[in-house]
């Protein structure tokens, strides 16, 4: 077994030292046996990722040595393709982890671009990728100010260079088994931290929405494994129907209110560690005196949610685009009679990830320009959708329930990341 395969006896998060030794691994992995095929598979020769400090590329912190939490002056990395595979070159007054040094010797201060013209020259490659992107903000990384010194310093050489778009996202979504391995980890560490904020933060005729948003946030930092975003935490309540907002009907609860027996407590919780991130929604039903259980339509509206998820897996397949996936997802629920929505994304260095969208909270149609991304293999998501239907139990009242889980696509086919919720959690009246 892999250090960080799905592995219950293994603690997350692992120290940050150990964090630390095991990313500069990925990274060398990803370097030499990743890169080489995602090279050949989008046409570039020369890869320029480029970034100043604290105004970087987002692809540069997934290519540079763990211990480094920025770029440092100008860092400029060559990623040249050849017939011995990827030779790493860093164009930079430090040394950059893997990346061989290129000769910056004791040339004056932005001196980068002349050496990055001459491996140019040398190399001679025939299309040189730049991140720059009209529909992926996440391949859209380099600067005005670089893009010009760059085209400057390249002269003639600057027709080759082509956008990287497909390079980066490639790069970005594809995950190393070991990886998948570790989101396996942290996704049910997302899970058990939901858990104990059902359990602890939620007193029902004290605690509000946004009071468990806060514990949520301040015990994910405790743990070492800090919130991506700010945790969120919304009610539904018998008697408050759902209202219209932005053309979705969404719960109308305020967050300030306090938490109720009878209420749906919704959490949508993300965290990173080791380079990953997770996001997760989880919801729980506060029990009224003499309950045990949730009513039956609220339990039946969770497996509807199920259902759905099971359909919206189903149409996941490679070659497809996120468009399609949607298409067929919402076909697949009309054809059930489930009223929902699909809003699905990439998730793995960063939260809402490069790769193709599969349908957003309020663009159920299509999703122009990463809708078109076709889908890969290895790769891993956040399986995230709403379901609605009429709960009896509330006098017909329209519930929304929306379903968040992160789920991998191997040659082996989808699994869900940890475990999915199957049951409503059950929060004591009190």
């Amino acid at each position: 077994m892999s250090p960080l395969a799905p592995d219950p006896t293994r603690t997350v998060p692992l120290p940050l030292r150990e964090q630390a030794d095991v990313r500069d691994r990925w990274l060398t992995e990803r370097l030499l046996d990743l890169l080489p095929v995602l090279m050949d598979r989008t046409g570039i020769d020369l890869w320029i990722v480029a970034g100043r400090e604290y105004n970087e590329d987002p692809v540069l912190a997934t290519l540079l040595p763990a211990a480094w939490l920025s770029a440092r002056r100008r860092t400029v990395l060559l990623l040249h393709r050849s017939d011995d595979g990827v030779t790493p070159v860093a164009v930079s007054r430090y040394p950059v982890g893997q990346f061989l040094p290129a000769d910056v010797g004791d040339a004056p201060a932005d001196c980068e671009w002349d050496v990055v013209r001459r491996f140019v020259e040398q190399a001679d490659p025939a299309r040189i990728g730049i991140d720059v992107s009209a529909d992926f903000a996440l391949a859209d990384g380099l600067s005005h100010g670089e893009h010009r010194q760059l085209v400057e310093a390249l002269g003639p050489h600057a027709d080759r260079l082509v956008p990287a778009e497909p390079l980066v996202i490639s790069w970005l979504e594809t995950r190393l088994p070991e990886e998948i391995g570790a989101l396996h980890a942290l996704n049910r560490l997302t899970a058990d931290v939901v858990a104990d904020a059902f359990a602890t933060a939620v007193t029902p005729g004290i605690s509000t929405a946004i009071d468990v948003a806060w514990w949520l946030r301040q015990r994910l930092h405790d743990l070492g494994v800090e919130p991506w975003f700010q945790p969120s935490v919304s009610l539904q309540r018998a008697g408050v129907p759902l209202v219209e907002q932005g053309g979705a009907l969404l719960p109308a609860v305020p967050y300030d209110a306090v938490i109720e027996p009878g209420d749906l407590v919704h959490c949508d919780v993300g965290l990173t560690s080791l380079g990953l991130r997770t996001d997760t929604q989880r919801t729980a039903y506060v029990l009224k005196p003499g309950e045990s259980a949730a009513p039956a339509g609220l339990r039946e509206l969770l497996a509807t949610g199920n259902r759905m998820q099971d359909l919206t897996v189903a149409e996941l397949r490679p070659g497809r685009t996120g468009d399609e996936v949607l298409a067929a997802a919402r076909a697949a629920a009309a054809a059930a009679g489930i009223d929902a929505d699909v809003y699905s994304h990439p998730i793995g260095v960063h939260g809402h990830g490069a790769g193709p969208a599969i349908g957003q909270w309020d663009e159920q149609a299509a999703v122009p320009g990463a809708g078109s991304y076709p889908v890969h293999l290895d790769t891993a998501y956040a399986l995230e959708l709403a379901v609605r239907r009429p709960v009896p139990e509330w006098n017909g009242q329209c519930v929304r329930l929306g379903l968040e889980q992160g789920i991998s696509l191997t040659p082996a086919g989808v699994e869900y990341l940890g475990r999915r919720q199957t049951e409503l959690a059950l929060v004591p009246a009190g």
